[in-house]
Parts: C-alpha cells; sequence; structure tokens
C-alpha cells in the first residue's frame, strides 16, 4: 500500500488533471457569500478527492472547504482545499492549486501543494525534507526584512473588516515589495522554496495552510502567528517565513498591532 504521502500526491495530481480539464472552457460561478465563488471545478475537485480518500482510508476524517467536515474514527484527519485561488481559476488568472495536508494527533505528518497550470508538486512528510518535483528545496537565505520579497492576502468578503491593509502598506514599504497573488497554499510552498522569503495573512482556514506549514517547517523556516505565539491551523493569523527574517518581521508586526507606523500614507497631490 502507498505511503500517506504517496497517495495524496497521486490524487492531488488527479485533481490537477481534472482542473485543467476544466480551464479553458466556460466555467460557470455562484457565490457563497457577496463576493466569494464556487465553481463547478471546485465541487468536482472536491467530489474526486474526497472519493479517493474514502476508499483508501475509510476510517479517517476529512476536513474540505466546499464539503465541511467528514468524521472519522482515528486520530487522522486530511485537511483539502480542492482549488485554492477559485477567484483566480473562475477568471482565468492562472494562480490557483490543489492543497492536501494530513494531521495525526495534532501533528502535520505529510503535505502536497500540486500547481495544474505549472505542472509544479510540492511535498513534504514529517522528517524527511521537503521537495519541488523530486528535488530537494530549501527556504531563502535572506536575513534582512528590507531585502525580502514578501506575499500576503487579503478574504473576498468582508475587506471593509479586514485590518490587512495597514500591515500590506507597512511591509510594501519596508521590503522589496508585497506580492498579492490570491492563493495562499502557493504563496506558503513559495516560501519553502525560497521564490519568497516571507508571508502573512489573516482569517486563513485549515485547508488553506495545512500542506504548506509541513513544507516550510520541512525546510529548515517558520510557521507562527503574527505575534509570535504558536500556530494554531484555526488561529486568526499566520506568519511563514524562512526563519532569518522572524524576529525582525515579528518587531514591525508589534508596531502596527500597537498603531505605530514606521511610514505615513502619501498625501494626495491634486
Amino acid at each position: 500500500m502507498p505511503s500517506y504521502l504517496e497517495s495524496a500526491v497521486e490524487i492531488a495530481r488527479e485533481a490537477s488533471a481534472l482542473l485543467r480539464d476544466f480551464a479553458g472552457r466556460h466555467i460557470g460561478f455562484e457565490l457563497k457569500g457577496e463576493h466569494d465563488l464556487v465553481t463547478a471545478a471546485d465541487r468536482a475537485s472536491e467530489k474526486l478527492i474526497v472519493e479517493r480518500l474514502r476508499a483508501l482510508y475509510p476510517s479517517h476524517a476529512i476536513l474540505g472547504e466546499e464539503g465541511g467536515e467528514r468524521a472519522g474514527s482515528s486520530e487522522f484527519c486530511w485537511y483539502v482545499d480542492p482549488l485554492d485561488g477559485t477567484t483566480n481559476f473562475a477568471h482565468g488568472f492562472p494562480m490557483y492549486n490543489v492543497s492536501i495536508g494530513l494531521e495525526r494527533a495534532g501533528e502535520l505528518i505529510a503535505g502536497v501543494v500540486a500547481d495544474p497550470v505549472r505542472g509544479e508538486v510540492f511535498t513534504a512528510e514529517r522528517g524527511s525534507g521537503a521537495f519541488f518535483n523530486g528535488e530537494r528545496i530549501r527556504v531563502s537565505k535572506v536575513k534582512r526584512v528590507e531585502d525580502a520579497l514578501a506575499g500576503t492576502g487579503f478574504p473576498s468578503r468582508r475587506r471593509h473588516q479586514n485590518v490587512n491593509v495597514h500591515f500590506f502598506y507597512q511591509i510594501s514599504m519596508l521590503t522589496h515589495g508585497v506580492r498579492r497573488a490570491g492563493a495562499a497554499a502557493l504563496d506558503l510552498a513559495y516560501i519553502a522554496c525560497g521564490r519568497l522569503d516571507l508571508f502573512w495573512e489573516f482569517s486563513l482556514n485549515p485547508w488553506d495552510v495545512a500542506a504548506g506549514i509541513l513544507l516550510i517547517r520541512e525546510d529548515g523556516g517558520v510557521c507562527t502567528d503574527m505575534r509570535g505565539d504558536p500556530l494554531d491551523l484555526r488561529g486568526p493569523h499566520v506568519l511563514a517565513d524562512n526563519g532569518l527574517v522572524h524576529e525582525e518581521t515579528l518587531a514591525v508586526f508589534a508596531d502596527i498591532f500597537a498603531g505605530q507606523y514606521r511610514h505615513s500614507l502619501p498625501e494626495l497631490q491634486g
């Protein structure tokens, strides 16, 4: 029988192929909330993933974005995002992925993030390192926030209630820039392979981050919340980075949480 990671990779590849089949066609969508999109591809991808996991591991719990929680009798829980970056996908913007993570007794043990557009597959197994298309990867060696390239995201809905705009501006001014690609699992995978140096976001869900967090930790990176406390998959925010810029980033965040801004917004000139 294949290992948990081998099973997750095979299933993620199947789901990626399904998404590629959907891509290029006219994809109808509906609204879950005011702005949050659900496509036919979301539902088909999750159906495929859940059916495959159920067949292999019938006693395992599964927590998926579109289908809610499916109870199991074991200590294992799969976190499934069948299409991370739904809004991008619905608009034909090529930044989306399939993300599958496995937790055993509260500890992440396997994860895969698959990019159907570029054919990139990021994998990690606890204690065995992280890999990109089968090759070992490492986090970046950037040591200063001012030399970092950062990533973040904003919610599709209730943006007016999200405070991240304050963090976005301050980090934009302090770093080489902030990328906002709209697919959190890919952002985390990019931390793991050194394409990004730090990433933060508010109000993510366990299925958004489970696989990516394991990738980063297996590469020597660091994942906490934005105040430096141990990361809770169901917590209010996440900070992930290469470990070298972690303390400096936390110091910047502490200032912002306290309303102390290092850079003022420029005044509009009429």
